[in-house]
């Protein structure tokens, strides 16, 4: 069996669902040693059975809930941050202050918590791939996405600086970019009625395990290649303009 990535540590935040665990599957099968993250342990501890990796409860816009996982897992490899929400799909003149700062929260500041821990650690062994799972919503505009949208964007250019960074240091980084995915991002009571709702198109949507085999790819390329932006989208859907 080919495994590219084996004798390596990865982890993968908001692994418990959706992408994470596609992203986990496939980086496990690829020979990967896989930790998974998430808030709630009633659903990372069937999640981590059924796949055969380890996982530990962890908030990641918690900075105690880095280094405690990062005391646990010791070296690793690659970190994948995916952890994140659509939050509140409105108007920004409608949303409460509270709702705001806890979207830029999860979708920003976490996965820079992360990368800033990951960061220090990858400079020293003079390797490791950071993955930061970003979304279509930073390059167009769409009514109601003001804050998702931002927060996004925000992580790419936070992945493109930290590359510039850790070049030097043998560390890889980029943002990987999906679009409507057949998770459970859409069942949001704000996006009643989104089109990734339903089952002939939810279909022809990215599966969360497609998306992990990017990364498996990705994370497999040759050591002195670095991929720094990776934008999948299905077909299904239409952007407009493009």
């Amino acid at each position: 069996m080919n495994q590219p990535l084996a004798k390596q540590i990865a982890i993968v935040t908001g692994g418990s669902t959706g992408y994470g665990t596609g992203i986990a599957a496939a980086l496990r099968a690829a020979g990967a040693d896989v930790w998974i993250t998430g808030r709630q342990r009633e659903r990372l501890e069937p999640v981590a059975a059924k796949l055969g990796v380890r996982y530990a409860v962890a908030d990641v816009t918690q900075p105690a809930d880095w280094d405690r996982l990062l005391g646990q897992v010791g070296r690793f490899d690659i970190l994948v941050n995916n952890a994140g929400a659509a939050g509140r799909i409105q108007p920004l003149a409608d949303q409460p202050d509270d709702e705001i700062i806890a979207s830029l929260s999860v979708n920003l500041t976490g996965a820079a918590l992360g990368c800033a821990r990951a960061a220090r650690i990858m400079k020293q062994q003079k390797s490791g791939m950071i993955i930061n799972v970003s979304s279509v919503c930073a390059k167009y505009a769409w009514p109601g996405w003001s804050v998702y949208s931002a927060a996004k964007a925000g992580l790419g250019q936070l992945t493109k600086c930290l590359y510039v960074e850790l070049r030097e240091h043998g560390v890889r980084v980029t943002t990987l970019i999906p679009s409507w995915g057949a998770t459970d991002f859409a069942a949001t009571p704000d996006l009643a009625g989104h089109p990734a709702r339903q089952a002939d198109i939810r279909r022809q949507c990215i599966q969360p395990g497609e998306l992990g085999e990017i990364v498996v790819h990705i994370c497999a390329l040759p050591a002195h290649l670095n991929v720094l932006e990776y934008t999948v989208v299905p077909r299904v859907q239409e952007i407009m303009p493009l």
